[in-house]
């Protein structure tokens, strides 16, 4: 992780301030939001499905305790094709989490929303015009 406050924390801007151990190689957005303690690692460039299906979420009070897997692309119950699950966006009050699950362009793709607190599936927006461009 990098310090990104050049305003308040010079002295840590864009320095490395933490390194964390996630799945495994492949990630491309980690997210947290001000009003939550969660931080979400998804990793769809893994070669490994078990790995680019799912994410990792970090407690931000204890980084060092490690990581709880949650299974997104399981969770949006989309069948065959690769899904892939990336970038985690919060809703606007910080309490929901959602994931784009990207599958293949001839199939159906879906975003799952999760309960920042809980981490537990609230919603899978399911709907045959969610296609991967």
């Amino acid at each position: 992780m990098i310090a990104t406050d050049p305003e308040k924390h010079t002295q840590y801007a864009w320095k490395v301030v933490h390194v964390l151990e996630g799945q495994g190689g492949g990630s491309l957005f980690a997210k947290t939001h001000p009003q939550s303690r969660n931080l979400w690692v998804d990793t769809p460039l893994n070669p490994d499905a078990k790995i680019s299906q799912s994410v990792a979420v970090f407690d931000i009070d204890n980084l060092d305790k490690g990581y709880e897997v949650l299974p997104i692309a399981e969770w949006a119950n989309l069948g065959d094709g690769p899904k892939r699950v990336v970038q985690p966006e919060y809703n606007k009050a910080g309490d929901e989490v959602w994931f784009s699950v990207w599958n293949g362009k001839d199939q159906r793709s879906a975003i799952v929303v999760v309960d920042d607190k809980t981490r537990k599936l609230k919603a899978v927006i399911n709907d045959p015009r969610i296609i991967t461009p």
